[in-house]
């Protein structure tokens, strides 16, 4: 089976996230920040992340444009905000699954995004949701280093949410698909006024 991590860059020192991610033997690092740049993080800006984690001989992948949460493509956005559901129907996205599929053969891979909390990033909400299901172990490196399974996290997900996994008129699976969609609409970005499709 194959192996997947996530993690979020969150304000942490270059020296802790190289921590974290030598503590489970993630030996590749796959940015999928659409925009790879922090004001409040400038040590993780796309130049400096990869030059640093490179001298601990982690690659960097940058994967933004293919898997980011954001889109240039106006035909994504609903009154301004992206649906991720659009996101993932494109080719770009698939074809962005696709290398990370393949990179998984030979690397062992963390998602890299900002935030701390994967049911607040879209790492978790439409990478993973995307990947869930396939022949993959996806686990997720907390703030504190610890591990969470995929699984647990979107049970995590449902309680946050309230909603309830033995449903009398729904099953469980259309219960998580649910909360993936009402997460997704939360956290989803939204286009600035003035570039809003009319």
């Amino acid at each position: 089976m194959k192996e997947l991590f996530t993690i979020g860059h969150s304000v942490h020192t270059v020296e802790a996230f190289v921590g974290l991610l030598r503590r489970h033997g993630v030996n590749a690092l796959c940015d999928v920040r659409s925009s790879p740049y922090s004001r409040h993080a400038p040590q993780f800006n796309r130049e400096s992340i990869q030059k640093d984690i490179l001298t601990h001989g982690i690659a960097y992948i940058y994967l933004g444009a293919e898997l980011g949460p954001r889109s240039a493509d106006l035909s994504c956005y609903e009154n301004g905000k992206v649906q991720y559901s659009r996101l993932a129907e494109k080719e770009v996205f698939q074809q962005g699954l696709a290398r990370l599929r393949k990179g998984m053969e030979n690397y062992c891979i963390a998602l890299m995004c900002a935030e701390k909390d994967p049911l607040t990033c879209h790492r978790t909400i439409l990478i993973c949701r995307h990947l869930r299901g396939e022949n993959i172990r996806i686990r997720h490196i907390l703030e504190d280093g610890s591990l969470e399974d995929h699984c647990n996290t979107e049970q995590r997900l449902m309680k946050l949410l309230k909603i309830d996994p033995a449903d009398l008129f729904s099953t469980e699976e259309a219960q998580i698909e649910r909360a993936y969609d009402l997460q997704a609409d939360k956290i989803a970005y939204v286009l600035p006024e003035g570039r809003q499709k009319a």
